[in-house]
């Protein structure tokens, strides 16, 4: 139990350092212990896994369908799955365990028995580690693949389960779609939508045999985690978009988006936009520029206003000629007198960019100082 409780370690670690603490929950449950369940509960062997693909689904349907999956579907005796209501509907920590070290049919089993004493060794190793506050016993959580010998975990986090489909929220998803024939693109953009879900953000567990399948000879025990990092992204980027709906979320931090524009016979400027870049880079300045070879002007302002990046770098053909650009703060109201942007000269450039974005972090600075003005801490 020790590299299982080291895994749960590190993503207690992940999840921290991603700004989520208090709203994730590590849920862990024991092969052993959900195949002794099922055992003295009276499953026959031969439905051992549909039976427990279907109590699997216990977090996203209520127990009444469950039941009636595998009764009506699986063809499982109703009073057997009546005895395993009893067990998979518990969640807890120490208390739970405790309670089920003394159920004197369940510590018969010989897998069962197995089962929690591997977790008793687990919960006290993650309390050595500091993690087992955000442990969640779940007798509930199954894993559908067959290859899983031990202990199992899922982290689940806000957001994790999409709202039921009649729901307000739901049902104002729906209407907002109304008059949209088209269908959507796969890479589009669906964090905000209240009726998907994304399950569980991270999974894995102990699967001692699985190398075994590969190379019979092969004894080597494995335990290991996948992280779902779309899934992370989508919630996360979510979130703060609720937290900080007064402020632009940046979608990256570059500094500076250098274009270029022209009249007849534009050449593009790329490798002119290159330089300035580089002269960008080497200052320690995060720039970007188009990679198109005669990028429309509309369309780089668009890149720099969806990267929400606080400055356009413009070279004109005649200013450049002079040895000079335009630096253009973006985002000014209409009527700001360097709404246009500031003519600089080519050498003074990084200097001049370096004081305007000091001065607008430090505006920042000053605005978030005075929105937590009063609030005690």
């Amino acid at each position: 139990m020790v590299p299982d409780a080291e895994i749960l370690r590190i993503v207690s670690e992940v999840f921290e350092e991603l700004g989520w603490r208090g709203r994730y929950t590590i849920k862990l449950n024991h092969r052993k212990i959900l195949d002794g369940v099922f055992a003295v509960c009276g499953v026959p062997d031969k439905q051992l896994r549909p039976i427990s693909s279907a109590v699997d689904k216990l977090d996203k349907m209520p127990w009444a369908d469950v039941r009636k999956e595998m009764v009506d579907e699986k063809g499982l005796d109703p009073e057997v799955a009546d005895r395993i209501e009893k067990y998979v509907m518990n969640k807890g920590s120490r208390e739970l365990l405790d309670s089920l070290l003394k159920d004197e049919t369940l510590n018969a089993n010989a897998s069962a028995k197995a089962g929690l004493e591997d977790m008793a060794m687990m919960m006290d190793y993650l309390e050595a580690f500091g993690v087992l506050d955000k442990i969640s016993f779940d007798m509930s959580l199954a894993r559908g693949l067959d290859y899983y010998t031990g202990v199992i975990y899922e982290v689940v986090t806000e957001g994790s389960a999409g709202v039921q489909a009649d729901s307000p929220e739901a049902q104002k998803a729906e209407k907002s779609k109304k008059g949209k024939s088209k269908q959507p693109a796969e890479e589009e953009d669906r964090s905000n939508d209240p009726t998907l879900g994304v399950g569980s953000v991270a999974a894995g567990g102990r699967y001692d045999n699985l190398v075994g399948m590969f190379q019979p000879k092969a004894q080597i025990p494995c335990v290991g985690i996948s992280f779902g990092v779309d899934r992370i992204f989508s919630i996360t980027k979510a979130r703060l978009e609720r937290e900080q709906k007064s402020d632009a979320l940046r979608n990256s931090e570059v500094d500076a988006y250098v274009m270029a524009f022209g009249g007849k016979g534009f050449g593009g400027m790329l490798k002119e936009r290159m330089e300035i870049c580089q002269k960008l880079w080497t200052a320690g300045i995060k720039a970007e520029f188009s990679y198109k070879l005669k990028p429309k002007l509309p369309q780089q302002f668009k890149a720099a206003e969806q990267g929400a990046i606080p400055f356009g770098i413009i070279l004109g053909e005649e200013e450049l000629a002079a040895g000079k650009c335009r630096i253009k703060e973006m985002g000014l109201p209409d009527g700001h007198p360097e709404k246009e942007g500031v003519e600089v000269d080519i050498t003074s450039l990084v200097s001049e960019l370096q004081t305007r974005l000091a001065k607008k972090q430090h505006g920042a600075i000053s605005s978030l100082a005075q929105q937590l003005q009063g609030t005690s801490v």
